[in-house]
């Protein structure tokens, strides 16, 4: 098969607005696209892999009912927040569990395993680049600023930080993601500003991450794939926007702005220090101009940020997958 004439395999939900937009700049290249959701696995997606003990790896195919990818011919991996393996209910638990799990390992770590094939962002990486605690030790070793932090579930502790600080504090979760509270609604635990006063023993309850407050005069939502990163800017224009902008999304202004050589530099570090080539970085740029890191979600949203200012991002990511260096 022809360089040209390999594919990119697509691994994401059916209904996400970046993966539609990477599939889309694909498409005008020509590029082979093979895009499924590993929920599809294995009631509808077929996977049939070999391994002769031979250098090549594993070799076989992916089906998925309409199209065939053969595994040896994969171009590249764009794994952007599929599902998990969904498993017939004609299965009882706990086998059902045990099956979710076997064919959740089988799916990624053969394409895991495929040699030299690139990948945005592979699973494996992207779950340890995930740890917010570790992101700012990473963060600081590249050279990046980051605020003053705290975990704990001491409120003595949390007190003593506070007097230190001596200014506002922000509490934020250590772990992203929704919390499902009824049918179909889910709910965000958003960062949040806290009062040390109404410090007691319910700390105890869970560890609790405490920040300083940054002062802002903007946020930037930068978008890194490979060595090229975007910068979209959010100037909030209400008090809650300025805390956690995802809370209030009608009072954000929004631009761009060329990133500055060094923290450029350092948040390709980043990226190389947890084998990554994608990253949705979040940071405050203070009224003197310092850019404050917050953190990194290497499987963030970014469709928005082009969508607004348009910024190449999903051109970007259709080169690195294709395999077009600047």
């Amino acid at each position: 098969m022809t360089a040209a004439a390999r594919p990119v395999l697509v691994v994401a939900e059916q209904l996400d607005a970046s993966a539609d937009m990477v599939v889309d700049q694909l498409n005008q290249r020509d590029v082979p696209v093979i895009r499924f959701d590993a929920a599809t696995f294995p009631q509808q997606l077929t996977l049939t892999a070999g391994h002769a003990g031979c250098e090549a790896g594993w070799r076989g195919i992916l089906d998925d009912g309409r199209r065939t990818a053969r595994l040896e011919d994969v171009r590249a991996v764009y794994w952007r927040r599929p599902g998990r393996p969904l498993i017939a209910d004609t299965v009882p638990e706990p086998y059902r569990t045990w099956a979710q799990n076997q064919a959740d390992a089988a799916l990624l770590n053969v394409l895991a395993a495929l040699p030299g094939v690139p990948w945005i962002n592979n699973p494996h990486a992207d779950r340890i680049a995930a740890h917010k605690p570790q992101q700012l030790v990473a963060a600081t070793r590249c050279g990046l600023t980051v605020p003053r932090s705290l975990i704990t579930n001491d409120p003595a502790a949390a007190r003593s930080f506070a007097k230190q600080i001596d200014a506002p504090l922000i509490c934020k979760p250590v772990l992203g993601g929704r919390l499902p509270v009824e049918a179909g609604r889910s709910l965000m635990v958003a960062t949040h500003h806290v009062d040390p006063r109404d410090f007691d023993d319910s700390i105890r309850l869970t560890a609790h991450y405490f920040q300083e407050t940054v002062e802002k005069d903007f946020e930037v939502r930068l978008v890194a794939v490979g060595d090229r990163v975007f910068g979209g800017t959010l100037h909030t224009t209400s008090a809650k926007a300025a805390t956690d902008w995802r809370t209030d999304y009608e009072h954000i202004e929004y631009g761009t702005i060329t990133v500055p050589d060094d923290i450029a530099t350092a948040v390709r570090r980043f990226l190389a220090y947890y084998g990554i080539v994608f990253g949705s970085f979040d940071f405050a740029v203070t009224p003197a101009g310092e850019w404050v890191f917050f953190e990194n979600n290497p499987a963030g949203t970014w469709a928005w940020v082009e969508n607004r200012t348009a910024l190449p991002i999903a051109a970007a990511h259709a080169d690195y997958l294709q395999g077009v260096t600047e």
